[in-house]
């Protein structure tokens, strides 16, 4: 019987660039960037989710600003590491026999499972952050278990190929791969320095990839939800601030302008990576649910279609009792704009844009 010739000496993959080396040392990088990625992605995600037991901090006030920046543009800055990392084994993908053994078809697998899960997470979060949505599924679903999908592929994947990045990582590179390797670095931190200013003002001018320019919106700050996707047009003069729950009052908007002002600068910091410093004016959270038990929960709810994944947040007491946390009236010295909330949106330091509400409508103490 003839063995059937395997596809690599079909195809002749005859670039010198490729070696155990090079496959090893991206493999490092790529396992140092997805840890980044997972580590920075899970603080997002219980922040956004939090455990009963869990009652995050409001202090540092940008600590959430520059974990999710780190997560994005770090996700951005291994894209090339990827590409580069399965260009360096494609021809592995063509070995014969494909299985060797039960255990070879297994580890295959997994490989198989590492390569799809993380092109799925870097093409989905790519476009997440440009804001084009081409699939019907939940993206924040998808992208959160996907992460442990590919993590523990890549620990496997790790294990299995530990024993070759010993052997050739020790083992300095030829010249020609070395500049190959500094060539993919460098694409990188291009990446990186053309993204980081979107969530780095000094750098803003360079932010020249960055999906989303921080500077450009009305009143200066960009708006990811606007009123029209959230189903709210301008309020009138019936509008009212309904506290209720263990804390029972009602304000027009004029009764909330004459309240004790106070100004704070803090940041919308998003979960897209970009984030961006204001002056807002309001009324302190605190104040209008005075009274509270130390321990309460206190949820603001928005005019915002029922149907809105984000109509509601809750606040626990680290950041209700933090006199940073207001309801804002006016942004850097203006009635805020429709689009930043009209009439009042909740701003608090130390977490997401996402659950910064507008057009808050209610405040339940419970």
């Amino acid at each position: 019987m003839v063995d059937k010739p395997a596809l690599t000496e079909k195809v002749v993959f005859t670039s010198g660039l490729r070696s155990e080396g090079v496959a090893a040392r991206l493999g490092a990088l790529l396992g140092i960037s997805f840890t980044l990625a997972l580590i920075t992605g899970l603080f997002s995600h219980f922040m956004q989710h939090p455990p009963p037991w869990l009652d995050w901090p409001s202090r540092p006030i940008g600590l959430y600003r520059v974990t999710q920046g780190v997560h994005v543009i770090s996700g951005l800055a291994t894209i090339p590491l990827l590409l580069a990392k399965l260009w360096a084994v494609y021809p592995k993908l063509w070995q014969w026999p494909p299985f060797r053994s039960a255990a070879h078809a297994v580890e295959r697998a997994f490989v198989l499972l590492l390569v799809a899960g993380a092109l799925f997470q870097l093409f989905t979060g790519l476009l997440n952050i440009a804001y084009t949505y081409p699939w019907s599924f939940f993206f924040p679903a998808a992208h959160y278990w996907t992460s442990f999908i590919v993590y523990g592929a890549l620990i496997i994947h790790v294990v299995t190929e530990w024993s070759k990045v010993r052997r050739s990582v020790p083992v300095p590179l030829e010249p020609a791969r070395r500049r190959f390797l500094l060539t993919i670095g460098a694409a990188s931190g291009l990446t990186v320095l053309l993204t980081v200013g979107e969530a780095f003002a000094p750098l803003r001018r360079l932010a020249l990839i960055a999906p989303r320019n921080p500077a450009i919106g009305p009143q200066g700050l960009p708006v990811n939800r606007t009123s029209q996707a959230a189903g709210v047009r301008p309020v009138d003069a019936s509008y009212r601030l309904v506290v209720t729950g263990a804390v029972q009052a009602e304000y027009s908007y004029q009764d909330l302008v004459r309240l004790p002002q106070h100004t704070v600068e803090l940041p919308i910091a998003c979960v897209e990576g970009w984030s961006a410093s204001a002056r807002w004016t309001g009324v302190r959270l605190r104040d209008l649910v005075a009274g509270a038990p130390p321990d309460a929960l206190v949820t603001v709810e928005s005019l915002e279609r029922p149907s809105g994944v984000y109509r509601t947040s809750e606040l626990r007491p680290p950041h209700w009792n933090d006199p940073l946390t207001l309801l804002a009236l006016r942004v850097n010295g203006e009635t805020l704009h429709l689009e930043h909330g009209y009439p009042l949106r909740l701003i608090a330091p130390d977490r997401p844009g996402v659950m910064q509400t507008k057009w808050v409508t209610k405040v339940v103490v419970s």
